[in-house]
């Protein structure tokens, strides 16, 4: 223990971090192996046959292969994706939540704690359904997917998943706090790279038994290729808005200003806008998986969110066109910002201080969150167009290397403020030893 304490102790804090970080992401995905007691993973798998393009397969992917398992880690993050997208919609519509939120740290850490314990109820309810799903399933090759069903297999099985769930909502926080980057958006990224080699693999496999051209492997690697350098280019994209700041200057009486920027990000909700609608688009998927029926009015209805329709497709867009608008009003506030310039003596070049600012904030950031819809429909719903109706094999669809790429640079730029962090402090101490000397 002693020896671990001092290895540690010799590292600097951005290294401890990154140590922190790649340990809990090897506990999350061993979690993702231990099975869910008393069912037969191999029935549960049959489930997922031909489903490798389909919602479930995507759900299966951002779990990193937890669902397909049947691992006490099957629900995954996603309850309390979920529970986030109800109270931030709350928030803007409920006025005690607002003020709540207005309140700062204290608010937040609040609201943060009305989450996860909306996330719990969720999983109890999905594990639920999870559950009564598979005690319903049909035997494959003579083998239930459940051994021993019952009350008793009900309950252990709900409070397995439940508590997979909070485990995962923990360690997904203690990431956020200690180590780099953003915890839930780690877990799924870990997820999805450890499921990629798999989908590369079953490309080349096609390909040497000839159910697929040379020419369309390499189609689909350029393609890849193409997504990945339009999302680099787009994540970093900005709307730069001049601000001057009037200067007294003593020499000849002659008033000077000093100009700076206001960075506006193209896509300021970043992953979340398609990380929402995905959620939201896999619970139908969900359902009609597990929960089987027969009823012809919820056959219709789960027919409209089958992967791949027109259907789904539209409501896929629009989904992500409303959180990434929606994700966009929460990280920003036009008039907030225009206060702030207006008390720092701050203005926009022929644009008023005050309400004019706020406006004009508004109309600039509308259109550029217009601009990062279009992006994300490029990169979310076209690889579902190629897929499904041009028989394009992508062995990771738009959404996932979206979440990918993200991550990437969101931990890069996370590394890199820590490292400049790291550069100040050092000159900031230098220059304090040397005032020291000359006392």
């Amino acid at each position: 223990m002693k020896l671990v304490r001092d290895f540690f102790s010799n590292m600097s804090d951005l290294q401890r971090r990154v140590m922190f970080t790649l340990m809990a992401l090897i506990v999350y995905r061993i979690g993702s192996f231990i099975p869910l007691p008393g069912v037969n993973a191999t029935a549960v798998l049959h489930l997922f046959s031909g489903e490798g393009s389909g919602m479930m397969g995507m759900f299966d992917m951002f779990s990193g292969g937890s669902l397909s398992r049947m691992s006490v880690l099957a629900l995954n993050i996603f309850p309390y994706i979920s529970a986030s997208i109800v109270l931030q919609l709350l928030t803007a519509t409920s006025k005690s939540l607002n003020e709540l939120r207005k309140e700062g740290e204290s608010g937040r850490i609040k609201i943060n704690q009305y989450t996860r314990y909306l996330a719990v109820v969720l999983a109890v309810v999905q594990g639920w359904a999870i559950v009564r799903g598979l005690q319903a399933m049909a035997p494959v090759n003579g083998v239930a997917a459940v051994v021993n069903p019952g009350l008793a297999f009900e309950l252990s099985a709900v409070i397995a998943l439940v508590g997979g769930t909070v485990f995962v909502m923990w360690l997904a926080e203690q990431i956020t706090a200690r180590g780099i980057g953003q915890g839930a958006s780690l877990l799924i990224f870990a997820g999805i790279i450890a499921e990629v080699p798999t989908g590369i693999a079953k490309i080349f496999s096609l390909g040497s038994v000839g159910q697929m051209s040379p020419a369309m492997i390499l189609l689909v690697i350029a393609f890849v290729i193409g997504i990945v350098a339009l999302i680099a280019f787009f994540e970093q994209a900005q709307r730069r808005i001049q601000i001057l700041y009037p200067r007294q200057v003593i020499a000849n009486g002659v008033t000077n200003t000093n100009a700076s920027y206001l960075p506006l990000k193209i896509n300021m909700s970043g992953v979340m806008g398609p990380v929402f609608a995905s959620s939201i688009m896999m619970l139908p998927a969900f359902v009609q998986r597990f929960v089987q029926s027969e009823n012809m009015i919820v056959q219709s209805v789960m027919g409209f969110f089958t992967y791949g329709a027109w259907s789904y497709i539209i409501m896929y867009t629009v989904l992500i066109a409303f959180f990434a608008y929606f994700q966009t009003a929460v990280i920003f506030n036009s008039e907030e910002t225009g206060n702030n310039l207006k008390n720092a003596g701050g203005y926009i070049p022929g644009i008023r201080p005050g309400e004019q600012t706020v406006q004009y904030l508004d109309g600039v950031v509308s259109r550029t969150t217009a601009i990062g819809v279009m992006y994300l429909v490029v990169v979310c719903v076209i690889p579902i167009i190629l897929n499904t109706h041009l028989g394009m094999p992508l062995a990771i669809g738009g959404t996932s290397v979206l979440i990918v790429a993200g991550v990437v640079l969101d931990t890069m730029n996370q590394v890199q403020s820590y490292l400049v962090a790291k550069q100040y402090r050092g000159v900031i101490g230098s220059n304090t030893q040397k005032k020291g000397r000359f006392r």
